[in-house]
């Protein structure tokens, strides 16, 4: 019956056929008459009245569900729902659920309609005869090389349900690292923009009131205030061109780095050699390496392949390139700690629990080991840098705001001392 069905199924791709998927809403009652309602995906109304029928229920309302007028595409599909994705399916496949179903229930459950949209479309390819690895293929923006990886050798050796656990593990660390360093990166940076709109905010609306109050003593001006009064009068005057720059400068920034290598290094570099923020993010590099080269490892992909397959996770291009010449050593026979000592960028400790790991046979768990300790180190420094940066952010803002407000009553504590 299988085989039959398989000869009949029209050529149409399976993405297209998922693609053709909508949300309903359904009204009905069951057998003892009790009203019930709820969502489902389905092709069409007719496929959802002949599925509820299926289930015992007498359908009296079915119609698509209607899109409200704000965010009706649903939010965007994120690493963190990827995650949770992973840990849904691997828990049901070790509870004994089969594949299809688990999607199934994965699909129907989850709120993020693109997200629903996404595991229907995997279902309905591994209902065809597609494996897991080949339908996750189609959608390489969601499903990196990386997963495609460790899915496909879950399969080849038999465990897939430990390795999605292991992935599902691995994406929740990954992430929970991610959050550190935004963390880390984020308060400076919003505080600074904070402290640049109220100042210019300051310089465009309040110092032009006090100008006029100046003109009207007849005397000279403070050299601090007559700066700041000029700062105010060319924002008065050319705020629009201040902002077009700002603008320009932000996008110029941004396409720089995503669309020149040469200068996304330089800037990767520039960053690693920052006083503090540097170390975290060699910390958060060598972490993400020795956890990405360990979940693969452990997973049964080849060193070369996976240390390809790791550059790419590192989240810097400094590690990233030595992460390519660390596979090229390895390649031609050298083991992985010699060919990380050349690099000059693996502490001494990291190398060592390498070579460790490598003459015991277990060089998935150090790996494991030196990630969960840098991991820590990450913790405990963004933890850090937070406490220092409290009060540099309080002087920060006294002598940008504060000085503008000092600028200002000047000349008023000037005649007050003349009178």
């Amino acid at each position: 019956m299988s085989a039959t069905r398989t000869a009949t199924k029209p050529t149409a791709t399976p993405v297209r056929r998922a693609e053709a998927l909508s949300l309903f809403v359904w009204e009905g009652t069951d057998k003892r008459g009790v009203v019930m309602k709820g969502e489902q995906v389905a092709k069409n109304a007719n496929f959802l009245r002949a599925e509820l029928r299926r289930q015992g229920i007498t359908p009296k309302v079915v119609r698509p569900k209607p899109k409200p007028l704000f965010g009706g595409a649903g939010k965007r599909i994120t690493p963190l729902d990827i995650a949770i994705f992973s840990r849904q399916i691997a828990t049901m496949m070790k509870a004994g659920v089969p594949i299809v179903g688990a999607l199934e229930i994965i699909g129907s459950g989850n709120k993020n309609p693109k997200m629903q949209q996404l595991v229907n479309t995997i279902r309905a390819d591994v209902e065809s005869g597609s494996s897991l690895s080949e339908a996750i293929s189609k959608h390489p923006v969601q499903f990196d090389e990386l997963y495609r990886n460790l899915v496909r050798a879950g399969e080849s050796a038999g465990v897939l349900e430990t390795v999605l656990d292991t992935v599902a593990t691995y994406k929740e660390n990954l992430e929970a690292l991610k959050g550190k360093i935004k963390k880390a990166l984020f308060y400076p940076a919003a505080v600074v923009a904070v402290a640049l709109l109220v100042s210019s905010i300051l310089l465009v609306f309040v110092i032009p009131q006090f100008e006029s109050v100046f003109e009207g003593f007849g005397a000279e001006l403070p050299a601090f205030t007559k700066m700041v009064v000029g700062m105010s009068d060319f924002m008065v005057s050319w705020w629009w061109a201040v902002f077009l720059a700002v603008a320009a400068a932000i996008v110029a920034f941004v396409m720089l780095k995503n669309r020149s290598t040469a200068f996304s290094h330089f800037l990767d570099r520039l960053i690693l050699k920052l006083p503090v923020i540097g170390q975290i993010m060699h910390n958060s590099a060598i972490a993400r390496f020795s956890r990405t080269l360990a979940v693969t490892f452990k997973a049964g992909v080849p060193l070369v392949e996976a240390l390809d397959t790791v550059a790419g996770a590192t989240g810097n291009t400094v590690y990233e390139k030595a992460v390519f010449r660390i596979r090229d050593d390895v390649a031609v026979g050298f083991p992985v700690n010699m060919a990380m000592k050349q690099t000059n960028l693996f502490p001494h400790m990291v190398t060592q629990m390498t070579a460790i790991g490598e003459e015991a046979g277990a060089l998935d768990t150090m790996l494991f080991k030196v990630a969960e300790f840098y991991e820590q180190e990450v913790n405990n420094a963004v933890d850090a840098l937070s406490s220092l940066l409290e009060p540099l952010i309080m002087v920060f803002l006294g002598v940008i705001v504060g000085g503008m407000v000092v600028a200002m009553y000047l000349p008023i504590f000037k005649l007050a001392a003349a009178v």
